[in-house]
């Protein structure tokens, strides 16, 4: 047993010593510029979590009349246009597609399958008290995208609704590129 102590003791000391003289001199500076190179990427996330967070409440504060302007100016064309499409599927009204025709048109571009197909922006309710931020976590990223776990809840009608967004930075400021819902069962 004292055999055993000794040498592990021995080995302790032996690491020890090849660690110091392992490191090179370099190694300080790339530490330094990793710090340097990760840091505002992850202040953009922040910044990305906090713009996203208020366009949601001020989305759900907006009067009635003005949503669809509020939406038209936190998410990208594209996705407006995706996301308008899969509201009007199968409804009444000029330009409305089949579902068919939505999958075929918007397949290619975004998940079809998660694009909430005659349900709201953001929430399947049409109708809300109160919206809020219950939870909004940055899953993913990658050079000016981010991706969040949300959670918004309306208390007054008992109601979480969970969704996957991607955020993207687009000509100096953030968009919503893509809202991940799943359908009401």
């Amino acid at each position: 047993m004292k055999r055993t102590i000794i040498a592990s003791l021995f080995l302790i000391i032996a690491c020890k010593e090849e660690k110091k003289e392992a490191q090179p001199v370099a190694e300080p500076q790339k530490i330094e510029e990793n710090v340097g190179t990760s840091k505002p990427q992850s202040n953009e996330s922040e910044e990305a979590k906090k713009w996203l967070e208020k366009s949601i409440t001020d989305y759900f504060k907006a009067d009635l009349g003005n949503l669809d302007k509020a939406m038209q100016k936190i998410t990208t064309k594209d996705y407006y246009d995706y996301k308008t499409d899969a509201m009007n599927v199968d409804l009444d009204v000029d330009g409305s597609l089949t579902e068919k025709e939505f999958e075929e048109k918007w397949k290619k571009k975004f998940d079809v399958s998660k694009a909430g197909i005659g349900i709201g922006f953001l929430i399947s309710a049409q109708d809300w008290n109160h919206i809020e931020v219950e939870r909004c976590e940055l899953k993913s990223s990658s050079e000016h995208e981010y991706i969040f776990n949300v959670v918004l809840t309306d208390n007054n009608f008992k109601a979480k609704y969970p969704s996957v967004i991607k955020v993207i930075k687009e000509n100096g400021s953030f968009v919503i590129a893509d809202v991940l819902q799943e359908e009401p069962k």
